[in-house]
């Protein structure tokens, strides 16, 4: 029986899981996946507000927190660092096994500081202390005020996780801070050997929003229709030939005869958002050696159930994807632009993403402390589990 799992890893390309659930650790179901060949898991404000939302796995440590005096966003982070610590757990022989080089699991810095690096810094230091693993990834979002944050994370040790990126313009510039932050290490003769990082290129939201451009020009009369679905893609093979371009070269060199390795591109949002599009279309194109692909759990359905899995597909039609691309120049599609606001946008995402999480686990700590003193009143007064009467 085929496991498209292993068939990927052999192909150079681990999968992470795009999803946290604290139930998945105590049933076994996370054991299971990486027994299968899953190489580690990411996470975001939108999914622990889904995590904590639909379920009440959450419950039992709220009820630890009864009468705390901490404020939601505190109460927020208790509930996260212990899902990711349990995550990592459950990583850590894959860690062990690659040699540090997979395993990892990744927890978001606070969305509102996307536009302020020095709370950014103290804020993954601070994350990296608590959650106390050598697998955590602290993700960082890779927006202007991202990337100087990005090279002092990875300068003070740090493993991290540029969030955010859709570009070749942004990935460069977050793939720069990385081997920014390394080289200070090594003019300083400090290890670069034990660190990672992943530079996450999101690409279904790219067709998404050039795909509504596309058929805006095509309502119009033009003849476009062969660049719907193509400008993600196309972006990705172009931005797997930056990342050879700057960590096979001379730059990256002196890096790497000190143990140092290269900032993996990890393809994010792989989850196809037209349901007139292949479930796989961001799977099976973009196959290649130091790679990762994180997936919704949908998406990891559908490539366990059938994905076919061809190595080397990043780097194939490379002529198409270039004149995909050119074609939406010419149409005066700005892809740059598109970009541009997407990032805008992801920020805006995570941070109502993030309030809403709070307002939940408030409201989530409200319901189990009445919840906790209805069963307390209900006790004293005679119930079943008071005292039977003298």
């Amino acid at each position: 029986m085929s496991n498209q799992l292993q068939e990927l890893l052999a192909a150079g390309q681990s999968v992470w899981l795009d999803n946290v659930r604290r139930s998945m650790f105590a049933s076994g179901e996370l054991k299971r996946l990486i027994e299968k060949g899953l190489r580690g898991m990411t996470s975001n404000p939108t999914i622990f507000e889904k995590a904590i939302g639909a379920s009440d796995d959450y419950d039992a440590q709220l009820r630890t927190l009864v009468g705390s005096e901490k404020s939601a966003d505190a109460l927020f982070w208790d509930l996260a660092i212990q899902d990711i610590q349990s995550a990592c757990d459950e990583f850590k022989v894959v860690f062990d096994s690659s040699g540090g080089n997979d395993g990892f699991v990744s927890l978001e810095v606070s969305p509102l500081l996307a536009h302020d690096t020095q709370g950014t810094i103290a804020m993954a230091k601070e994350l990296w202390a608590r959650v106390a693993r050598p697998n955590l990834m602290v993700k960082i979002p890779g927006t202007k005020e991202g990337l100087p944050a990005i090279e002092e994370c990875i300068y003070e040790g740090l493993n991290i996780n540029v969030t955010l990126i859709f570009s070749t313009d942004m990935y460069e510039k977050a793939a720069l801070a990385y081997v920014k932050g390394l080289q200070r290490r090594v003019a300083e003769n400090k290890p670069v050997d034990k660190i990672r990082s992943v530079n996450s290129v999101f690409v279904s939201r790219i067709d998404t929003a050039v795909d509504a451009i596309v058929n805006e020009h095509i309502a119009k009369g033009e003849n476009l229709q062969g660049l719907l679905g193509k400008a993600g893609i196309a972006g990705l093979k172009i931005t797997y030939q930056k990342f050879r371009e700057i960590f096979e070269g001379d730059e990256f060199a002196p890096i790497r005869a000190k143990g140092g390795v290269a900032q993996r591109p990890l393809w994010a949002s792989t989850s196809t958002k037209n349901p007139s599009y292949p479930d796989l279309m961001y799977v099976d194109t973009v196959v290649g050696p130091e790679t990762v692909n994180t997936m919704p759990p949908n998406t990891m359905d559908a490539l366990l159930d059938h994905g076919k899995i061809v190595a080397d597909t990043v780097e194939s039609d490379l002529d198409a994807a270039r004149a995909d691309l050119q074609g939406l120049a010419d149409a005066k599609i700005s892809l740059f632009d598109v970009c541009v606001k997407l990032q805008t946008e992801g920020v805006s995402s995570f941070c109502d993403s993030f309030a809403a999480l709070l307002g939940l686990t408030a409201t989530a700590l409200i319901s189990t402390r009445d919840q906790t003193a209805e069963s307390a009143a209900f006790g004293s007064e005679g119930s079943v589990n008071a005292a039977p009467a003298a």
